[in-house]
């Protein structure tokens, strides 16, 4: 025999081939660097297909009792770090073959009947999916309640709330933060509704075309926590939305994390100086001794670009191959594992930080005090006064022009010089130009008075719960 036909007796698909495969395509074209993290995984869904082998008869009970004793071996094996992972065999699925056969001879050849490489890793991937998003929706819930501890704290802290990143009106810290976690909510219920069509098994497709064996795909689905098989044989192969779908609810989340992010790095600066963020989440400078840098919420901001460009990979991935499968989908693994490791450590750590940081309440409040921030509640006093919004907008906007004149707020103009822009003015309008009974009078669902935000706080741990 050759040394050809021996180096290609290590393939799968050795027959049809006269030459060993170039030692730099083997490099080129191997994943198993990578895709060995769903060897348990792997072995999930091959214990379920052997079991299915034998209920129908295809395979003997001996076979399948071999086979599960060799995978649990192979399981221990890569469990302890023990197992020897081989380029020359491509991918995690034969690696795990290849050890089986040594194992257990001719019944470990037997458990490649029915199915192939293309729905073997499609399972995988959707079983590893499904667990790594349950992870995430167990991160999300953790940072909902370190926001939530911390937005109960601080249910009536007011600060200044911002359009344009110009002071607009006050609100409260609590409220503020609260506004995060009904995002986090949002991103929450992509992830659930992300799973459920994940949750559908490609096994059975075989190479594209499904078998001819009398194979049980229910039984398989119902062994492996399937809600249903995939119904088309090419589609099954071939379909990668669950990957996609996955990474753009990760881009959405990290999205509102880097908003999240932008606020903390300007609110830590000492221009702000709203909140210090605890030591052991920032770093120090090579030169300059005095300096604080946030740079866990500055790597948060940075590591969204690199999520959002894996949903961009994933896209333009699949969107000029035609069915069924296709070696380009080996390139879906990188982008999908390194998204979801990113995102899994950003909500640990975001949990983490939002635990250690202090608030300035005096800063926060100072800076409500600036920028006329209370001035569409004295438009809303006229209104009520019986005069109309827009003859009351202009009316204030001309107060304000004289407190710019005079370098004084709203609240601090004497009366005199209020009702020289309206007689409907009187002594009671300084009731609502006061921070506190600014933010009071927005006693409504979604509005930042101290009542309703703990309320807001109220029901979202009963959600939680």
């Amino acid at each position: 025999m050759s040394n050809n036909s021996l180096d290609n007796k290590q393939k799968s698909w050795s027959g049809r081939f006269s030459e060993p495969v170039a030692e730099l395509v083997k490099k080129y074209t191997a994943s198993v660097s990578f895709d060995k993290r769903l060897a348990e995984f792997d072995i999930q869904g091959s214990l379920a297909h052997a079991h299915m082998l034998g209920q129908q008869g295809i395979i003997s009970k001996n076979d399948v009792a071999a086979i599960e004793k060799g995978l649990a071996e192979i399981l221990a094996e890569i469990q302890a770090g023990t197992f020897e992972w081989l380029l020359d065999l491509e991918d995690v699925h034969l690696n795990i073959e290849k050890r089986l056969t040594d194992k257990i001879g001719d019944a470990g050849k037997r458990l490649h009947t029915g199915r192939s490489r293309n729905d073997q890793v499609a399972t995988d991937v959707r079983l590893w999916l499904r667990a790594t998003a349950d992870d995430v929706l167990v991160g999300i819930k953790n940072l909902q309640l370190s926001i939530l501890d911390l937005a109960e704290q601080h249910a009536d802290t007011i600060m200044p709330g911002f359009t344009h990143l110009q002071v607009a009106q006050p609100v409260t810290f609590g409220h503020h933060l609260m506004a995060y976690f009904e995002m986090l909510k949002r991103d929450a219920a992509r992830f659930v509704d992300c799973r459920k069509r994940i949750n559908y098994l490609p096994l059975g497709a075989a190479a594209l075309a499904g078998t001819s064996y009398p194979i049980d795909r229910d039984m398989v689905a119902k062994t492996l926590d399937f809600d249903g098989v995939c119904e088309n044989s090419l589609d099954a192969v071939s379909d990668r939305d669950f990957a996609i779908e996955f990474s753009a609810a990760s881009a959405i989340l990290m999205t509102h994390l880097s908003r999240f992010s932008e606020e903390l790095i300007l609110w830590s600066s000492p221009r702000f100086a709203f909140i210090d963020i605890a030591d052991r989440f920032c770093t120090g400078s090579s030169i300059m001794p005095q300096k604080k840098n946030p740079d866990v919420p500055e790597l948060v901001r940075g590591k969204t670009g690199r999520v959002n460009g894996h949903l961009v990979a994933l896209l333009t991935l699949m969107k000029g191959q035609p069915l069924a499968y296709n070696k380009d989908n080996q390139e879906d693994k990188e982008p999908l594992f390194d998204t979801a490791d990113t995102v899994l450590v950003t909500l640990a750590i975001y949990a983490d930080m939002l635990r250690g940081i202090a608030v300035n309440k005096t800063n926060m409040r100072q800076a409500a005090l600036e920028g006329f921030a209370t001035a569409t509640d004295l438009a809303d006093y006229l209104v009520k006064k019986g005069m109309p919004f827009r003859d009351a907008h202009e009316v204030v906007a001309l107060a304000v022009k004289h407190g710019v004149q005079l370098g004084c707020d709203l609240a601090d103009l004497p009366l005199s010089d209020l009702q020289k822009f309206s007689i409907m003015i009187n002594d009671d309008v300084y009731q609502v130009l006061t921070l506190e009974g600014s933010v009071a009078s927005r006693n409504h669902i979604g509005g930042t008075a101290p009542t309703q935000v703990k309320l807001a706080i109220a029901r979202a741990r009963k959600l939680l719960s």
